[in-house]
């Protein structure tokens, strides 16, 4: 087996655990000597794919994972309502508007219900909302991703390229003044593309704690957008426009 099968084996078995030990990562390949295990691991870690924790197991690297939208909803939950707050007061009656998956984007979401707009998005969550809302919300279906609760796939995309905004609420993963915005997943990136060039206005949804921090794909440059987040960051306020909520 050559080395880039047991990595890809490796990564794969990851994606299921989660997280193992390198006994049991031995055991699921028998064919593959401890050294080799070892070294193969030691070249996973070096890329940033993975990372080794203390009493010899191994996890994916999180720029590698995309975490469930339930434990990001944990995460600096009051930073996120403030942030979706600001980006609400963006949007005028009777505009059309694009939301994104994520969590800042759902509390976003969950504003905007209630306001005379027209509402597309590819975030799942919108079927939960019930009862009389001020909105028009068109759900654009494609391949649902049930950790994210998000669409993506070319259904999606063939049906956003017909389609133009007055803004656009991106939600990201990390936000880099050299590498730009990005997300673990080409899917949602090309989806975010696509919005994004069909916005007259778009904004990035980011909480501090995505700044300079990494994911796997690269959305876009620093350009052409505002990222609305809840601390000014003076690297990236030099290549892009900020609001502070």
């Amino acid at each position: 087996m050559i080395p880039y099968e047991r990595h890809e084996l490796i990564l794969n078995k990851l994606k299921e655990a989660d997280l193992l030990k390198i006994d049991e990562l031995a055991a699921f390949m028998p064919d593959v000597s401890m050294s080799t295990l070892r070294r193969d691991l030691k070249e996973l870690e070096k890329r940033g794919s993975i990372e080794y924790l203390t009493g010899g197991a191994v996890k994916l690297h999180s720029a590698a994972r995309e975490v469930s939208v339930f434990e990001k909803g944990a995460q600096r939950s009051s930073e996120k309502d403030l942030i979706a707050r600001r980006a609400a007061a963006e949007v005028e009656d009777g505009e059309t508007v694009y939301v994104d998956s994520g969590t800042t984007a759902t509390a976003l979401l969950s504003l905007l219900v209630d306001k005379p707009v027209t509402i597309y998005t590819t975030n799942g969550y919108a079927c939960r909302f019930t009862g009389d809302l001020a909105a028009k919300v068109v759900v654009i279906g494609g391949d649902f991703n049930p950790v994210t609760c998000s669409l993506t796939g070319p259904m999606v995309e063939n049906a956003l390229r017909e389609l133009y905004f007055d803004r656009a609420f991106i939600g990201v993963n990390a936000v880099d003044e050299d590498r730009g915005i990005m997300t673990p997943g080409y899917p949602e990136a090309i989806k975010k593309r696509i919005v994004m060039r069909n916005s007259q206005a778009s904004y990035v949804l980011a909480d501090s704690s995505k700044f300079h921090v990494f994911s796997n794909v690269k959305v876009c440059d620093l350009e052409g957008f505002t990222v609305i987040s809840d601390k000014r960051d003076a690297k990236i306020g030099e290549r892009v426009k900020m609001i502070t909520a």
